[in-house]
């Protein structure tokens, strides 16, 4: 039935801004937006909401009623060469509109580029975000917008626009659809309208027969079989980045390059996903491969850099590594032990002879004496006491059992002898 069509949420698609559900406080009659659509003399702008809130659609409805031509690119795919042929195509025609979806994945280099076109007004710059554009765009394009903030979707939304598309679209005619329950279709679609009929049409298209029925059973069952979720905002998001992390920790690359992909196809923020790996490469791998944090570090500042669709790239060979890495948390554990100490025991004082003495009067109250510069001694070693007096000889750091960690513990164990028990 629906085979060699457009998914259901692009073929209910509003057209006309009476027909968008649940941003009455942009497109009533008396608003600022409504108003500068009437006249024709719309500004560029940011759209800040929720995933499925409108964004692009109110974008559409901005250029059919203004008729202006209407361009669209994706930040996740799109980069400054698409921007600039599409930058000189407007100034050859009349002003062109430019909606980029999910711009705050452009990088400052991308936004750049927009920047004087967008201030000249050879384009108008319709802008999509998840985020919070304070944070995620440059302050200079930023200036040169508007930002209109999308709510999210109520249930009630979700049920009038579900009730609108069944009675528009084609392929539910002569068919009798029976909702008999909707928490799972409102969970599962998270607040998001595409999402909500997408999921929808999944269930249609597995209902045999002429009767479509909607129960909370029937939709857990298609969605768990038939739609790979990932709701950046919902516990989906925490499932994988825990998957993706624990697959590295696992040393398995492949499931780890996998669970990264679900990230990506789902929009998930870039820096998320380096800083969790920046912190996994001291956290579960540390002093048994030192070069990981390193790595993982620049994985970080690239991709800050660069942005989809090429950061996955750089996102992919970092992960990879790092789960083909041995592995050690023995720099993990012994922070933990330590700062349990110091909650237990308190502000132990510090042993005279490592004190500070920028002053004669604290030399002469003996701060600093008796310290002995470990780079005159042999092997660069003094074993003075370094930790307070009543917790002297607690072993924090526990070499991992991998060869450079066991290279560290033989030579922490000829040094102290028998202090830390190595």
């Amino acid at each position: 039935m629906f085979e060699n069509s457009l998914p259901l949420a692009e073929r209910v698609r509003p057209h006309a801004l009476e027909e968008l559900i649940g941003q009455d406080h942009l497109v009533a009659e008396d608003s600022v937006l409504n108003k500068a659509i009437g006249s024709g003399n719309i500004p560029s702008m940011i759209l800040w909401g929720p995933p499925g809130s409108g964004k692009t659609t109110l974008a559409n409805i901005i250029a059919n009623q203004v008729k202006r031509p209407f361009r669209t690119l994706s930040a996740v795919s799109a980069g400054v060469k698409e921007v600039r042929e599409i930058i000189e195509q407007a100034k050859n025609r009349t002003k062109i509109i430019l909606f980029i979806d999910e711009i705050h994945r452009f990088n400052k280099g991308q936004q750049d580029a927009l920047l004087g076109a967008v201030e000249k007004g050879i384009i108008t710059l319709i802008g999509a975000t998840t985020e919070n554009p304070s944070f995620e765009v440059n302050a200079a394009l930023l200036s040169r917008c508007q930002v209109y903030v999308l709510n999210p979707l109520t249930g009630e939304d979700l049920m009038t626009l579900l009730e609108k598309a069944i009675t528009r679209d084609p392929a539910f005619r002569g068919r009798e659809i029976e909702i008999r329950e909707k928490d799972a279709l409102l969970k599962l679609s998270g607040g998001d309208a595409r999402r909500l009929l997408n999921i929808f049409e999944l269930v249609a298209e597995s209902s045999a027969g002429g009767t479509i029925t909607i129960t909370d059973d029937i939709v857990m069952d298609v969605a768990q079989r038939k739609v790979a979720l990932y709701d950046k905002a919902g516990e989906q998001h925490y499932d994988i980045i825990s998957a993706f992390i624990k697959s590295i920790r696992g040393s398995d690359p492949n499931a780890a390059v996998y669970w990264l992909a679900r990230m990506v196809e789902g929009g998930e923020d870039v820096k998320f996903i380096a800083r969790r790996m920046v912190i996994l490469a001291s956290e579960d791998i540390g002093n048994a491969n030192p070069t990981a944090l390193v790595l993982a570090t620049s994985c970080f500042n690239a991709v800050n850099m660069i942005g989809y669709p090429e950061a996955r790239i750089i996102l992919s060979q970092c992960a990879t590594y790092l789960a083909g890495s041995p592995k050690s948390n023995a720099a993990y554990l012994a922070i933990g032990k330590a700062q349990q100490v110091v909650r237990e025991t308190g502000d132990l004082p510090v042993p005279m002879n490592i004190r500070n003495a920028p002053t004669s009067l604290m030399k002469e109250h003996g701060y600093g004496k008796g310290y002995q510069y470990a780079h005159d001694y042999e092997h660069n070693f003094s074993a003075q006491e370094y930790l307070p007096e009543k917790i002297s000889g607690t072993l924090f750091y526990d070499p991992g059992k991998n060869p450079r960690e066991e290279e560290i513990r033989k030579r922490l164990k000829t040094l102290w002898k028998d202090k830390y028990g190595y």
